[in-house]
């Protein structure tokens, strides 16, 4: 079992798609996996506004989040994100963690592999 960190500075699907499909394969395999979304990437974790991403011929991006989190996928938000972006933590969908940087660099000093997005 590897072991994937995956790292989101924008919020565009361009961003946002890959990051899932790729976190969604390696947490289908087997491997543990972490995305940590950055202030520039955690307009994309408020309610509802994945569910809206779409794109021609890529999968349907609530049945993409649903999978990752249901096999153990993690997703983190930069606490920097608040006041950044101006949302609360009311505004992020569920089973977001809101870390700082420094906790996200303890909790994968020992994996494997890295992408950003």
């Amino acid at each position: 079992m590897s072991k994937l960190a995956i790292v989101v500075n924008h919020d565009d699907p361009g961003s946002v798609f890959p990051a899932f499909i790729l976190g969604s394969s390696a947490v289908a395999s087997g491997d543990e996996v972490i995305m940590f979304y950055t202030p520039g990437g955690s307009l994309a974790l408020k309610k509802g506004v994945l569910e809206n991403m779409s794109g021609k011929g890529l999968p349907v991006m609530s049945e993409l989040v649903e999978g990752y989190q249901l096999l153990g996928g993690r997703i983190m938000a930069c606490e920097l994100c608040f006041e950044a972006k101006g949302f609360t933590h009311e505004d992020l969908r569920d089973g977001i963690e809101v870390v700082g940087a420094t906790t996200f660099i303890s909790e994968i000093k020992d994996y494997d592999l890295a992408f950003t997005f």
